[in-house]
């Protein structure tokens, strides 16, 4: 039966969670499958996720499609290597998730009005999250430490927000950019480089209360950027290919005026 429903290609999750359990057998599965635990696969998890997140950024919904089938399999992982060890099952989970988001939507799934704005649900759904933490004592706690860094500093910044502990505008927040910016040239150039680096630290702490503050993500708006500068560069690389060179054998001045022309060019859009 075991093998039928692993060939049957509408098989669906059952299928996936048979062939992980065949995987993770300890008898017949794959020796690198068994070896792993949680702390093995979540590097994988967080790439899968990022993936996931490029394909997003790429429109490519072709890739989307797989991207979603890896992440989704890092979650039947995991869950088979709960059960295994009497944590929790694939089952309890998805009851643990379809609970949390029904208590969530009241407005939905229960007796309260719908009548609100996306602003005012979202304030809701920080009200009731709050009240699910209510063992937690700090106000900081529970904000996962394995988050990207400036992600991790909105979320922190939103919960401080929450208690009144936040700028009032913009206004106050690129002083203090304009502050922090004075201490790191400060630090650069006579304290040692475990202070620079936390100066830096403290530099883009801000420049993140300043993106929360625009309603800008950050994390998306560094991506962006990462994105825009290798179109540029590839463009640079291109043009000088046209000359016959390499950027190895080209220079600063030569690739800088390169950089304006791609900048400038409308083929390649920010």
């Amino acid at each position: 039966m075991a093998d039928t429903l692993i060939h049957d290609p509408n098989g669906g999750i059952p299928r996936l969670l048979e062939i992980m359990r065949r995987l993770r057998d300890p008898q017949t599965g794959c020796p690198w499958d068994i070896e792993q635990d949680f702390d093995s696969i979540a590097p994988y998890t967080i790439e899968e996720a990022y993936e996931v997140a490029d394909a997003i950024a790429r429109k490519d919904m072709a890739d989307l499609e797989g991207e979603l089938g890896d992440l989704l399999l890092q979650t039947v992982y995991h869950t088979a290597m709960g059960e295994e060890a009497g944590h929790f099952t694939f089952e309890t989970v998805t009851r643990a998730i379809s609970d949390k988001m029904v208590a969530r939507h009241p407005h939905v799934f229960g007796d309260e009005s719908r009548d609100k704005s996306a602003e005012q649900q979202t304030a809701d759904w920080e009200v009731i999250k709050a009240r699910e933490r209510g063992g937690q004592s700090r106000t900081l706690d529970g904000v996962a430490v394995g988050l990207p860094a400036l992600t991790r500093a909105v979320k922190l910044q939103k919960r401080a927000a929450r208690v009144g502990f936040d700028w009032p505008d913009t206004t106050h927040v690129l002083d203090k950019i304009i502050e922090e910016a004075g201490e790191l040239i400060e630090a650069r150039d006579t304290l040692t480089q475990d202070e620079v680096t936390e100066e830096f630290g403290d530099l883009m702490f801000v420049m993140t209360n300043l993106a929360r503050h625009l309603g800008v993500d950050p994390e998306a708006a560094v991506r962006g950027t990462n994105a825009k500068f290798i179109r540029r560069f590839n463009a640079v690389e291109d043009a000088l290919a046209t000359r016959g060179r390499t950027p190895a054998q080209s220079d600063l001045a030569e690739m800088d005026a390169l950089w304006d022309q791609a900048k400038a060019a409308k083929k390649i859009p920010d």
